[in-house]
């Protein structure tokens, strides 16, 4: 639930102060009236498509929110379809090694090599069984070049949102002329509302991320639409507190805006009809969109 805006931040944690953004660069506070933010729930948007280490492995997970129910949702698709799956942007497995489990053959699709060995080792530390169902293929999604043949592509957790608008149409296609017959891809993106990004292109947020293991961690996060480039950056200034000291961490994440259009309408040019629409609405500017597109047989 959202605090009424403006509001100061005594409620977070003296830790977390020094990793204010204000303390870190110049750039002009939040406009009157939008203020700081503290989220408990759902965090509009804010999902990173930058490649987590082992230390960020936490903050990724939270700040897929309005994602995180999607295992569900796409395992009930592959039912439908049937595999190979292809798991785009799979990070360190967190569909692929799911669906290894409930025994689809996956390739998970990844450019940074560190996520897909972390990949391959949950996957063998389940057993061999699952280890045997996943290949992993280290590429960036602006240059893939698939091999196999599937039943059903994913690009999920907004990772079509880290595609370049130039390089979408490209990577659609390929992905389209390696579905088989029947075969689907879906996606998933954070689509923001254009009023709302005109009114208010920064934002910034307080949060803290859960955790399990005996660390506290609280996260500022500022979020800045540039409009005229349909891109937005988010810096993530964490403050993770354990028994003995804190550590404090800025990473940051660069996407693009989706223009819903724009899309459909390359996945039309690429072959692929939208069989399937799923919004869910996180707040009053923003909601989470799930497409399912068939080929065009």
């Amino acid at each position: 639930m959202h605090t009424p805006s403006g509001i100061s931040l005594p409620v977070v944690p003296a830790a977390l102060a020094p990793v204010l953004p204000s303390r870190y660069d110049r750039e002009r506070e939040p406009a009157p009236g939008a203020g700081i933010r503290i989220e408990s729930d759902t965090l509009p948007g804010l999902e990173s498509v930058s490649p987590a280490d082992e230390g960020s492995v936490w903050l990724h997970d939270a700040l897929l929110g309005p994602h995180s129910a999607d295992i569900v949702r796409y395992l009930s698709l592959a039912r439908s379809t049937g595999g190979p799956v292809l798991d785009l942007g799979s990070g360190a497995g967190r569909l692929a090694v799911p669906f290894a489990r409930h025994g689809f053959a996956v390739e998970a699709v990844d450019r940074d090599a560190s996520a897909l060995e972390r990949l391959e080792g949950w996957a063998r530390r389940i057993g061999p069984q699952v280890a045997g169902l996943v290949v992993t293929h280290r590429a960036d999604l602006t240059d893939l070049r698939l091999e196999g043949s599937y039943r059903l592509a994913m690009l999920a957790g907004a990772m079509v949102t880290a595609v370049p608008p130039a390089h979408r149409p490209e990577l659609l296609r390929e992905v389209a002329s390696h579905l088989e017959t029947g075969g689907a891809l879906a996606l998933d993106y954070t689509a923001h509302q254009l009023p709302g990004l005109i009114a208010e292109p920064r934002r910034t947020w307080a949060f803290q991320v859960p955790r399990f293991d005996g660390i506290d961690e609280w996260v500022v996060a500022r979020q800045v639409f540039d409009l005229p480039s349909m891109s937005e950056r988010i810096t993530y200034y964490t403050a993770r507190t354990g028994k003995l000291s804190t550590e404090r961490v800025v990473l940051t994440t660069d996407k693009w805006i989706v223009d819903p259009e724009r899309l459909a309408a390359e996945l039309h040019s690429a072959g692929l009809h939208i069989e399937g629409r799923r919004r869910h609405r996180i707040d009053d500017r923003t909601e989470s969109v799930l497409l399912v597109c068939r080929t065009d047989d």
